[in-house]
């Protein structure tokens, strides 16, 4: 089970490194005045989270399945070293911010010459990858350089939540699945109630709040300048919304467990 667990954790840490560093994708197209063209990027990049999902849900399903048969297996703490992972991941994310920017900076330039990414892959040299040393960059995070970059603290807090809820919704089912062995397999497809709470919060409150910032600092050098220091903020939101879901785990599992019962 430890090289189970092994491998699940390194997928999920993926997962929210890709995730984390749409950030960077975000801001080197806003430095660059190509937001159309970052968003594509940062649609690569969820691919990628997406395609690690994809093998982590079912490898992770099968520690219920071993919980079923086994009840000396603890579930709950292999469930909650997965979402360590999470953290790990985001936290790699923020100290990889700097480099990122300046590479995916490059990346869409090249991507505005080469027209697409097929071709932009196969113009790849070893000589280029080489080069990318020279855009690594040391993270300098320094706490008074967030005091006034006018953000609502309403969106740092539903940021948390937001992330914390979309963090524990499959491992929430998961369990579920697990303490009631009877609709197992209707607890384990429901995480859509868990992520379709998250999905609601942020469609209406955070992404139009992330608009008007990076709307802002597309028309302003000021806002440009600050748009680094305010989604170095949102990252960190992100991080402790990755531990909060250690403690929406298991509520959050009583609450699918409750829905199925009314379900069923």
């Amino acid at each position: 089970m430890a090289g189970s667990l092994l491998v699940v954790f390194l997928l999920t840490m993926i997962i929210h490194t890709a995730e984390t560093l749409s950030y960077s994708v975000r801001y080197a197209g806003v430095k660059l005045n190509k937001i159309a063209i970052s968003l594509s990027l940062t649609g690569i990049i969820v691919l990628v989270s997406r395609t690690a999902n994809l093998i982590q849900a079912p490898l992770t399903a099968k520690f219920v399945d071993v919980a079923k048969h086994d009840p000396s297996f603890s579930l709950l703490n292999y469930l909650r070293i997965i979402l360590l992972g999470g953290s790990l991941g985001t936290l790699i994310a923020i100290g990889l911010f700097p480099t990122f920017i300046g590479l995916f900076a490059r990346i869409i330039s090249k991507l505005e010459i080469q027209g697409s990414i097929p071709k932009l892959l196969a113009s790849v040299t070893i000589g280029q990858l080489k080069n990318t040393r020279k855009y690594v960059r040391r993270p300098k995070i320094r706490l008074y350089n967030f005091r006034y970059l006018d953000v609502p603290k309403r969106l740092i807090v539903l940021n948390i939540f937001v992330t914390a809820f979309y963090t524990v919704g499959v491992m929430s089912s998961l369990y579920a699945a697990h303490l009631i062995p009877k609709y197992s397999t209707t607890a384990s497809q429901a995480s859509g109630i868990i992520n379709g709470m998250a999905t609601i919060l942020l469609t209406i409150f955070i992404d139009p709040q992330l608009g008007l910032i990076t709307d802002k600092a597309t028309a302003s050098e000021e806002h440009r300048r600050r748009l680094g220091k305010v989604y170095v903020l949102l990252m960190g939101s992100r991080f402790l919304g990755t531990l909060l879901g250690q403690l929406v785990l298991v509520p959050a599992a009583y609450l699918i467990s409750m829905i199925v019962g009314l379900i069923v």
